[in-house]
């Protein structure tokens, strides 16, 4: 049998109800099972009205586990239980795994204290003990009895040379994979702030892809000089004062100026200063709406401690007046303090309101700002991506003038005789050229405003995002806390209608 949710619920609820004041038994009696606060579980087969087990699955909820037995089950491999950081015992005896090194799965558990392997084919190996005492150092317990240090330094003795190859093993694989989520968190910080893939060439080389002709103009000598020497300083000046004035940027404008830089290496370079200033300002950001959340949490705390004070008072009042209540003997007299128990209800629900209502209007002035705040930075970064890709007919004309004198050229039989065949048959036809001419240009113009728009896109739609987001979440949790404090002021008035009727 496969194991899935309804499986763990199942076993969940047993466990529960054979203990109902175990761990997993209180967090049962919730409205719904959250299985990222159990901490222990049981799947053996004996305790369960279903059929063995026979691979381990689906246990990626269960974050906090500490204690897993599987044991009386059909089990052949201990796998998919990488999310179970903070396990201790694993319990897997009578099952079928039959060899030692499908064991070894068990070695990224550091905190492992006891495991039981008994009943398996594996156990009854040559050296299973010592086997295991080597692989696993820090296990304490191994099939319930003491792993004493004797046998742990016996089988390090043993297992030494092997032990210290499987170390270097793991260690490489650690390293390579810790270099793999550095990679993941760069990448994920980069499309955070929306400047992913612009610390390189690749906006450059997606101007000039899916354009053959265009591949083909490149191939006239002056079009590639021109490709790879033409500053770009013309094309810059648009934007620039804007630009330097806003981020200092002296040494990207006296960079421009080199004409020896190539045409890939100056929009490179732009890209790069986009980039950086893309991560500068998402930090910005970030650190803008970690301090609303955290004015947002202390607002929210301060109002629970004054409600909670008012709760106390009132709770401890309440309970005199129950007290009194229940020693008179006069109706009318009772009517009368009853009447005004429920005045000091009111009165307490209208405090409670009143503090809610205050609550709610601080967190609309603070929610308030955050959007005035996060609004300008974006507008700002949306203005500075919209100066930044530079990009004019100045380009395009000097092109423009090489195809014709080319055109020229061949309408002489002027051409240079080591031009390639296909640049040749290009410029047989006028037409054909201009129109490649103008399809490079679109194209590139293309690829710049689309990755400019993108960039905007999502960066205003990340701000509507979160706006929205906090605002739901402030209005779901402000009709929460009235509903609580209905419940609670409607629970009351039934004490008081109870008591009052006992009296009759």
């Amino acid at each position: 049998m496969l194991m899935d949710e309804e499986i763990l619920r199942k076993a969940i609820v047993e466990q529960a109800e054979q203990d109902p004041k175990d761990q997993a038994g209180l967090i049962v009696k919730a409205e719904d099972i959250h299985f990222n606060e159990i901490l222990k579980l049981r799947l053996e087969y004996r305790n369960l009205s279903f059929n063995s087990i026979k691979k381990i699955e689906g246990l990626e909820s269960l974050r906090k586990l500490e204690v897993l037995n599987l044991s009386n089950n059909k089990i052949s491999v201990v796998e998919n239980m990488d999310t179970l950081e903070r396990i201790t015992h694993f319990f897997i005896a009578n099952n079928l795994i039959g060899k030692l090194d499908k064991v070894l799965y068990l070695r990224r558990f550091k905190n492992l204290f006891a495991v039981n392997l008994f009943g398996n084919p594996v156990s009854r190996e040559d050296d299973y003990k010592l086997f295991v005492a080597a692989y696993f150092p820090s296990l304490v317990c191994l099939d319930y009895r003491l792993l004493d240090e004797k046998t742990k330094n016996e089988a390090s003795i043993k297992y030494h040379y092997v032990l210290e190859e499987m170390k270097r093993e793991e260690l490489s694989m650690q390293q390579a994979d810790e270099a793999e989520q550095r990679q993941e968190s760069e990448v994920k910080l980069h499309t955070n702030a929306f400047v992913e893939f612009l610390n390189g060439s690749f906006l450059f080389k997606s101007m000039f892809e899916d354009d053959p002709e265009a591949e083909t103009l490149h191939c006239v000598p002056e079009v590639a000089h021109l490709l790879q020497t033409y500053p770009l300083l013309s094309l810059f000046l648009i934007h620039a004062g804007v630009l330097i004035i806003k981020y200092n940027l002296w040494k990207l404008a006296l960079g421009f100026l080199n004409p020896m830089l190539t045409f890939e290496h100056q929009m490179v370079e732009l890209c790069m200063q986009l980039f950086e200033i893309g991560l500068a300002e998402h930090k910005r950001r970030e650190t803008e709406v970690n301090s609303f959340f955290g004015g947002q949490n202390k607002a929210v705390m301060e109002y629970q401690q004054k409600a909670s004070e008012i709760l106390a008072n009132f709770e401890q009042e309440q309970k005199n007046r129950i007290v009194e209540l229940k020693q008179l003997s006069d109706p009318d007299l009772l009517e009368v303090q009853i009447n005004h128990c429920n005045d000091e209800i009111n009165q307490l629900c209208n405090s409670l309101m009143a503090l809610e209502f205050q609550l709610v209007s601080q967190l609309e002035d603070i929610i308030k700002k955050l959007d005035i705040d996060i609004s300008d930075m974006v507008d700002n970064f949306s203005e500075t991506v919209q100066g930044t890709y530079p990009f004019s007919d100045n380009y395009n004309e000097k092109v423009r003038k090489i195809a014709v004198a080319t055109l020229d050229d061949v309408a002489k039989d002027k051409l240079d005789k080591d031009m390639p065949d296909d640049v040749k048959t290009l410029f047989t036809d006028k037409d054909k050229v201009m129109d490649a001419l103008t399809t490079g240009h679109d194209n590139h113009l293309m690829k710049i405003n689309g990755r400019e728009t993108q960039l905007v896109t999502r960066v205003n739609a990340w701000k509507v995002a979160l706006i929205n987001g906090i605002q739901d979440k402030e209005l779901k949790r402000n009709r929460m806390r009235i509903s609580d404090i209905l419940r609670y002021v409607g629970h009351l008035r039934e004490q008081l209608e109870e008591l009052q009727y006992h009296h009759l």
